[in-house]
């Protein structure tokens, strides 16, 4: 083989990787303001409903917010079944509300429930600080695994959505108990990451 044959061949390989560099670093820039563009949305109808009702929900034991969780992904499930709904929440807000109600256990679970409410500010804060912990988490995993959730189906965040759910109420139940597992808090922000991903879907790609 020839040498300009050989650098020509290598030339080649080199583009290709190149080629391919650039696609991933796109998809992966696609992918994070995606994801700030849904972290907004959920943000904006957080603030305005702690503007509504202030923190409330300080008072629920976590337990109770994963029962809340399981109620939403429950529902969306059945929407995709019946394809049908009677109330006027679709599948849009109900992500909306896996989301926030997620980064509220997160604060429970940080803080423990209480009577007292906490100020708007602190709740902010808190609220946008575990977002980015999944932020962060879902940059990890799609530098191992490579954007696969996006030739996933919603149907499919939800399904993986009501099994963190029901693997985080056995943690629950064994008193936060472990073997081998991942905490509960290891299971809301995956559950942020796959509603996330669903509300990518249905806002940013149909």
């Amino acid at each position: 083989m020839s040498n300009k044959y050989k650098n020509k061949n290598k030339c080649h390989t080199l583009s290709l990787k190149f080629n391919t560099f650039r696609a991933q670093l796109y998809t992966m820039n696609k992918t994070n303001e995606q994801f700030d563009q849904v972290i907004a949305l959920c943000h904006d109808v957080f603030v305005k409903k702690m503007r509504d009702y202030g923190t409330a929900w300080r008072i629920m034991r976590l337990k109770s917010m994963t029962d809340q969780i399981y109620i939403k992904a429950q529902r969306i499930r059945s929407i995709e079944e019946k394809g049908v709904t009677r109330i006027d929440e679709g599948v849009r807000d109900e992500f909306i509300g896996i989301i926030n109600y997620c980064a509220m256990a997160l604060i429970q679970f940080e803080l423990g429930w209480s009577d007292e409410e906490l100020s708007p500010e602190v709740t902010e804060q808190m609220y946008m600080d575990n977002l980015l912990k999944a932020k962060h988490l879902m940059t990890d995993k799609n530098h191992d695994y490579g954007e696969a959730w996006r030739q996933m189906r919603i149907s499919s965040y939800t399904d993986l959505i009501l099994m963190k759910i029901k693997r985080t109420k056995q943690i629950e139940d064994n008193k936060g108990n472990t073997l081998v597992s991942e905490g509960v808090d290891a299971n809301y922000l995956d559950i942020i990451n796959y509603a996330i991903f669903g509300l990518i879907k249905l806002e940013l790609e149909q």
